[in-house]
């Protein structure tokens, strides 16, 4: 007995080919198309109250669904279209997951045999990375700024892995963190004067614990004057100045030639005339490029994996030594306490409420391969406090015009 299903097939493939005859690229010009969904599931709804056709129940809905689609990507996509949804994942066609607010749950989506491949080839298309046999890993951005990572077996045993971090920015400046509860406003109204001032900032914290948003933020507190440049694997950053160039990574081509890692980016950024250096994340040997920017005056932000500030510092002084056996501790330490000033560690709590847990100062000092730090916002009974450390170079503070001991609510610093 024919059922909506098989109605919805029908308008599908009416769709399809009027896309096909005029021309039109769903991806690129979607608006065209939503005219002409709407336009097709009308007159089918028409043709079917004379004919054998099988009747639509609810118009919208197969709207929505042949758009999803034509010019979506299929089941996926209104789990791309629900606000609160920041993050899915497939780990097979029919064990589709998605994170709330922190928390992660098994969706019904259920995806057919092959339809996966399909919507992984179709998110590929637009970014021009691609995944094979000989490159069985992708990084890409889709059109939304969403971030795709896929996985092919055999890799994963059986099926392919795709995650999906969507780019949720709730907020873009840190008045709007300390509305969401992520920052104290004395901490905010700090670290806003020490980005001003020119610090060098490290952002650390776990996976979706909110790194990336806080960074955002911090871009914002830098002065419009300056001239930034960003290096980042996907473009996820969001620097608003009007002197702004954003650069990427490239993954090799079918030859095997062409890669352009993160390194590279970082060297180039270099030759850019930068007033300030941002990098999404360091992961490997790009973090000895960062510190040697850093160390030669200019002014940097990025980001870290890591449990806590201390361990981000820690791991500050070891990614370097990925760069070759001619680096050694014995000068990454140093260059590390002189380049860091300070270390903003984020954290998600149990009921997925990101926050800021500490704010650590690296006053310059090392002593036997160990850096000094000093605390100068701790968390305390689960909120956000002033400790007693005081952040390096108050004089930037007072160049910049801002009255340290006014920001830290003490009346000298040592």
């Amino acid at each position: 007995m024919p059922t909506a299903t098989s109605a919805l097939e029908v308008v599908d493939g009416e769709v399809r080919e009027l896309i096909r005859r005029r021309g039109l690229d769903p991806f690129s010009d979607p608006a065209p198309v939503r005219v002409l969904v709407r336009d097709v599931v009308a007159d089918y709804s028409e043709r079917s109250l004379t004919s054998a056709l099988p009747p639509i129940g609810d118009a919208e809905s197969v709207v929505r669904d042949v758009l999803d689609r034509v010019a979506g990507f299929g089941p996926l996509q209104r789990h791309l279209d629900a606000p609160e949804v920041e993050e899915i994942w497939v780990n097979e066609p029919g064990r589709v997951f998605v994170a709330r607010r922190g928390r992660s749950e098994l969706t019904t989506t259920i995806l057919g045999a092959g339809e996966l491949a399909d919507l992984v080839e179709r998110m590929l298309r637009s970014s021009g990375r691609r995944i094979d046999m000989s490159q069985p890993f992708v990084d890409a951005m889709l059109p939304d700024g969403s971030r795709l990572h896929v996985v092919i077996p055999d890799i994963t045993r059986r099926h392919m892995a795709v995650n999906i971090r969507k780019f949720v920015l709730r907020a873009h400046g840190l008045d709007e963190l300390v509305a969401t509860g992520t920052l104290t406003p004395q901490a905010a109204r700090f670290l806003e004067a020490a980005v001003a001032a020119g610090l060098n900032v490290l952002v650390s914290g776990g996976t979706q614990a909110g790194k990336t948003t806080l960074l955002n933020c911090l871009c914002s507190a830098i002065p419009a004057r300056e001239r930034v440049i960003t290096c980042e694997e996907v473009f996820e950053l969001r620097v608003p100045l009007p002197d702004v160039v954003a650069m990427q990574t490239r993954q090799p081509n079918l030859e095997g030639a062409g890669e352009i890692p993160l390194r590279r980016l970082v060297k180039e950024a270099l030759r850019m005339r930068p007033s300030r250096i941002v990098v999404g994340e360091v992961r490997q040997e790009e973090c000895l490029d960062l510190l040697i920017a850093l160390n030669s005056g200019l002014p940097g932000m990025c980001t870290l994996h890591a449990n806590s500030a201390r361990e981000a510092v820690v791991k500050m002084c070891t990614l370097p030594l990925l760069a070759g056996d001619n680096i050694g501790h014995a000068f990454v330490v140093p260059t590390v306490a002189a380049s860091v000033d300070l270390v903003v560690h984020v954290a998600t709590e149990a009921s997925g409420q990101r926050r800021v847990r500490e704010v650590v100062a690296v006053p310059g000092r090392a002593e036997d391969g160990v850096i000094e730090l000093a605390d100068v916002f701790t968390t305390r009974e689960g909120r956000l406090v002033r400790a007693d450390g005081f952040p390096p170079h108050p004089e930037r503070f007072a160049a910049a015009g801002f009255d340290l001991a006014a920001l830290l609510g003490t009346s000298s610093w040592s």
